[in-house]
């Protein structure tokens, strides 16, 4: 039983190690990368669409209502990065499935560098929305006394992003692991089911703390509207966005 899939190492001359984790990180990014061209080589703009472009459509769909609905107004320039976090995530444990594979989201290494990918895209995302003055400005709200807290909080919880998601998928592992050797039949069978579940959450919960973090930083708001009258309706009012 391996604790991470640093232990593992398939190649090693000197400091240089290949283990486990970057095998599999790379193996992951390399079936994301295939997949999404295979998925979207045949996409139709017309009105006659396929069954799996449709089910494609209302999925992205619905992660951008999700993206919305936590208070980023333009889902479509998150999605990508959002949608990116999620899928490795997501696949990363959905590959237990396969004899032999370790999922690298359970060493500390990959769940850090996804945490330093949140960190680094907080105040880009920040900067683009409320420009450079704004977003700085944020860290000595609602009081300068509050910047050095502000500086604390913005590091701790990429801290927390990564330690969170290494202990779930490092502890399921394990837990599943010990079944293997104690009960070698039906329970490790239900207990895997379990622990892709536990997988899709977790990817969903980085997910959504990602979005969070980036609308607490852009600060967006929603735009405002003004009344217009049009006298196609009877002259009642209508709401117009305000420019």
């Amino acid at each position: 039983m391996h604790l991470s899939p640093d232990e593992i190492v398939f190649w090693q001359h000197g400091f240089l190690k290949l283990n486990a984790t970057i095998v599999f990180t790379w193996g992951l990014m390399l079936l994301l990368t295939l997949g999404a061209w295979l998925i979207t080589r045949r996409l139709s703009t017309g009105l006659e669409r396929s069954r799996w472009q449709n089910f494609l459509e209302i999925l992205v769909t619905g992660i951008g209502t999700q993206i919305e609905g936590i208070g980023l107004h333009q889902p479509k320039k998150y999605l990508g990065f959002l949608g990116t976090l999620f899928l490795f995530i997501a696949v990363a444990n959905l590959c237990t499935i396969f004899p032999g594979y370790e999922p690298p989201t359970a060493s500390l290494s990959t769940t850090a560098a996804l945490a330093l990918c949140v960190l680094v895209a907080v105040p880009l995302y920040g900067i683009e929305d409320r420009g450079l003055g704004g977003y700085l400005k944020s860290y000595l709200e609602p009081t300068p006394l509050m910047l050095p807290f502000n500086l604390i909080s913005e590091m701790s919880r990429t801290l927390a992003l990564a330690v969170r998601l290494f202990g779930n998928m490092m502890s399921g592992a394990m837990i599943l692991a010990i079944l293997l050797t104690i009960t070698p039949f039906f329970f490790p069978i239900a207990m895997t089911a379990l622990g892709l579940l536990t997988g899709m959450v977790q990817a969903y919960i980085f997910s959504i703390l990602a979005a969070v973090y980036i609308a607490a930083a852009a600060g967006t708001e929603k735009p405002a509207t003004t009344t217009h009258s049009d006298p196609e309706t009877g002259g009642e009012p209508t709401a117009l966005p305000r420019t």
